[in-house]
């Protein structure tokens, strides 16, 4: 005699609920793992400093070419650079002449477009490692003479103007110098646009680039000083 054995319908649908949910199991887990995972990372990597508040720092320890200086956050000028530890080059602007970090961005707007040329009121400021490149000193005493006209302008209130020869990479700019306060400063001329000043120094294994306008210069010691301060101010702990 055969005997046949047979699963009712609803047993079938049984079974099938039960495959089904312990497949799901598996996949839930992994879900679970995955968000924790997701979560922790981004718990570890998320800033712990802001720019406002009593109880947050509002300067960042960044090192530039071995060099440690300690930046306030609101003057760096770009998010990405807004972080401490070792980097390879840092911008930032203050206030003239207070020198006091910004408190924010400049915006321009349709209703502010047509008067956004305004004087310039920030000294900027890069910070980048060097790598042994010539110093700013040995350019100023050793390059620049090459290019230079051979004639200089009397010191006017002990400042020094020598034009750059119109034939060399330099040829809109002149080369401005004094030795009490010390400063140089390579500067381009008037045109459709007002000169700018460029100034570098060596610090370390860092040289720090100040740009500001040159109309600047006619008060040219406040503007060495505030270089000098601004070098100091900025520096870390020395080794």
């Amino acid at each position: 005699m055969t005997v046949f054995s047979a699963t009712s319908p609803r047993s079938a649908r049984t079974n099938a609920r039960a495959r089904a949910r312990s497949h799901l199991v598996p996949v839930a887990l992994t879900c679970v793992f995955v968000a924790s995972a997701i979560a922790l990372v981004a718990y570890l990597l998320w800033p712990t400093w802001s720019t406002g508040g009593t109880d947050t720092p509002d300067k960042l320890p960044v090192s530039v070419g071995g060099t440690l200086f300690n930046l306030p956050i609101s003057a760096i000028r770009m998010k990405i650079q807004r972080h401490s530890g070792p980097q390879e080059r840092i911008d930032l602007d203050f206030l003239y002449p207070s020198l006091d970090a910004p408190s924010g961005p400049t915006h321009v707007t349709a209703d502010t477009v047509d008067t956004a040329m305004q004087p310039i009121d920030r000294i900027f400021l890069s910070i980048a490692a060097h790598h042994d490149a010539l110093s700013p000193e040995q350019r100023t005493t050793t390059i620049y003479p090459r290019y230079l006209e051979p004639s200089a302008t009397a010191p006017d209130d002990g400042l020094t103007m020598r034009p750059f020869r119109s034939d060399t990479p330099y040829g809109s700019e002149d080369l401005y110098s004094a030795s009490t306060p010390a400063l140089s400063a390579r500067c381009t001329r008037d045109a459709s646009t007002p000169g700018m000043c460029l100034s570098e120094r060596r610090v370390g294994g860092a040289d720090l680039t100040f740009r500001f306008p040159r109309s600047w210069l006619s008060q040219w010691r406040d503007i060495a000083e505030a270089m000098d301060k601004l070098t100091a101010q900025l520096r870390g702990p020395h080794s």
